[in-house]
């Protein structure tokens, strides 16, 4: 069974790789907004915002994950663990469902090739950042650091 670190010396780190993706998507998603706001909510015009093709849809979407990541990364305790380790995977599974529908009218939120990039990277770092970003308490981190540090484990590495 793989054991996900508790209170990694990085945490810090991943928070702010978190609380940044969360800024860079609220952004996107407002600056969207304010392009798109004319356009039906599933248009497939030409809009970008932030490099990205976007329309009022996924733009809408985006303020409500950029906001959901930023709260996620300002928690001190698990809940931000949670939340990232939720949203990598959605971002992971809406890049690949979105790629696959890409030339089709199924396309609904007007995604392009380095849109699908753009959110499996994010996907990836979120998913990253989720797995090390599990606070515990002290006695659960020391015996989490025995087991991995375990003469037993030693001869698996």
């Amino acid at each position: 069974m793989a054991h996900i670190p508790v209170n990694h010396p990085a945490r810090p780190l991943y928070r702010v790789l978190s609380g940044l993706i969360g800024l860079y998507i609220l952004v996107f998603g407002v600056y969207g907004v304010f392009q798109t706001w004319g356009d039906g909510l599933f248009s497939r015009e030409n809009n970008t915002a932030l490099g990205l093709r976007t329309n009022l849809a996924f733009s809408l979407v985006s303020v409500i994950f950029g906001a959901f990541l930023l709260i996620g990364a300002s928690r001190r305790g698990n809940l931000g663990h949670y939340m990232d380790l939720t949203a990598g995977v959605v971002f992971l599974v809406t890049s690949i469902l979105m790629m696959a529908v890409l030339q089709t009218s199924a396309n609904f939120l007007n995604f392009s090739m380095s849109t699908v990039i753009v959110s499996m990277l994010f996907g990836l770092v979120l998913l990253a950042t989720g797995l090390y970003d599990k606070v515990g308490t002290d006695e659960h981190a020391a015996d989490e650091r025995r087991r991995r540090e375990h003469p037993v484990a030693e001869g698996h590495r």
